[in-house]
């Protein structure tokens, strides 16, 4: 049996570890012993662009997505969107992109340098900030893929995007029309509760870590602003 390899380790800003491991042509991130992303497991994260894509009905949109991770989210919305669209991906984590540039590169193809790409290495909710405050345009949809959802916290600092407040400002930052999608490893009840306290119009869909309705289960929460 083949064990896991270890590729590279990485710090994050709270001082916790960032492992990537290689394991029978796939790919991992771990910390501790929290599995965090997966290449095995891929559908649901492209399912999280690929909704909210079919829901706007258009292909010139400007997207927000939170954060990189893998890349799965990011690569799906860019094979859906034209040439008008502009995508800003938040990853506060640098290793992230620089093991999707070196290790993982063939996985990652020239995706880093579409020119729809705005990479920024920050937290998704500065972003958000920047839109709501008027420094920045508003976007036509929000992808949230941060953690494990919203009770899977692996950073701390994330609580405040899951919170009422932080909901309400992703809500702000939407413009007319907009969707918030935010993924989630497991039900959340909450939460829900949260986000339907925005005054959002919130459905919930249940999908696979898999394609061929295999694999975990995993729910997506769409958010619409009328």
């Amino acid at each position: 049996m083949r064990k896991r390899e270890l590729i590279d380790t990485a710090r994050i800003e709270d001082g916790a570890t960032l492992e990537l491991y290689t394991h029978a042509g796939h790919f991992m991130v771990m910390m501790g012993r929290n599995e965090l992303m997966s290449t095995r497991m891929r559908f649901s994260e492209e399912q999280l662009a690929d909704l909210a894509i079919d829901q706007l009905g258009r292909d010139d949109a400007r997207i927000l997505i939170g954060g990189f991770g893998l890349g799965f989210t990011y690569r799906a919305a860019a094979a859906r969107l034209g040439p008008k669209a502009q995508i800003v991906v938040a990853e506060i984590c640098e290793a992230i992109i620089a093991w999707a540039r070196g290790p993982m590169a063939a996985l990652t193809g020239n995706g880093l340098s579409d020119p729809r790409l705005d990479l920024r290495i920050c937290d998704v909710a500065a972003l958000i900030d920047d839109a709501v405050d008027g420094t920045a345009a508003k976007f036509d949809a929000i992808l949230l893929d941060v953690d494990n959802g919203p009770d899977g916290i692996a950073r701390e600092a994330n609580n405040r995007i899951y919170s009422r407040t932080g909901l309400a400002r992703a809500r702000d930052a939407l413009k007319p029309g907009g969707i918030l999608a935010v993924w989630s490893a497991a039900p959340d009840p909450s939460f829900r509760t949260r986000l339907r306290d925005t005054g959002l119009t919130v459905t919930e869909w249940k999908v696979r870590s898999r394609p061929g309705n295999k694999g975990a289960h995993h729910l997506i929460w769409f958010a619409h602003k009328t």
